[in-house]
């Protein structure tokens, strides 16, 4: 694991998710890793924390999550833009080097069998609270999160610090076709 890295308290977590980036959903089972971009995550509860994501049913990763009952969101980084927009558009059913194709490090961290993603800003360690009707009629997972992390060069004490880390570690957000933001600068109202 990277010197950066360092755990986020879990009453802290939805704080990882609130600002809406795009994210990275990473599963494992039988031998089998993938990573998927994902527009629709949500911070959904706080204790214990919780997070919702869309997985479609195209998708290997949903396939992944739903044999694992487990689940890895990342916040990935401006720096890693070419890599989201490709573990976004390329299927592991078509192609069995899509990670690699795309640039994909993955690591492990001690007491989670998942694969989470290198260079990202954020990484959350969910285990799936089962509600049947949700996943098959909307595509809607429940994570608990049993573990989180932040590169502590951007968020820090609870707090995200973009203003004051290096650009390439802001978060993406997707748009449509290809079409990302970086977060912006911090604006602050201060109760008077």
């Amino acid at each position: 694991m990277d010197k950066h890295v360092a755990p986020v308290p879990l009453e802290k977590v939805y704080r990882l998710l609130n600002h809406g980036p795009t994210v990275l959903v990473s599963a494992r089972h039988g031998g089998v890793d993938n990573v998927m971009a994902a527009a629709w995550a949500c911070a959904l509860d706080y204790n214990p924390p919780k997070l919702t994501i869309v997985l479609d049913k195209i998708a290997m990763t949903r396939e992944l999550v739903e044999k694992s009952g487990i689940f890895a969101i990342q916040v990935p980084t401006v720096a890693q833009l070419a890599l989201t927009y490709q573990v976004g558009h390329r299927s592991l059913y078509d192609e069995p080097g899509k990670l690699s194709k795309s640039g994909v490090e993955l690591f492990s961290i001690d007491g989670h069998d998942l694969p989470f993603v290198a260079g990202c800003s954020a990484w959350l360690a969910c285990k799936v609270v089962s509600e049947p009707h949700n996943q098959q009629t909307y595509d809607l997972f429940i994570g608990e999160i049993v573990g989180a992390w932040s590169d502590t060069r951007v968020f820090k004490d609870g707090h995200w610090n973009f203003e004051t880390a290096d650009p390439a570690l802001r978060s993406l957000h997707y748009i449509a076709g290809g079409h990302f933001y970086a977060i912006g600068d911090p604006l602050v109202v201060i109760d008077a």
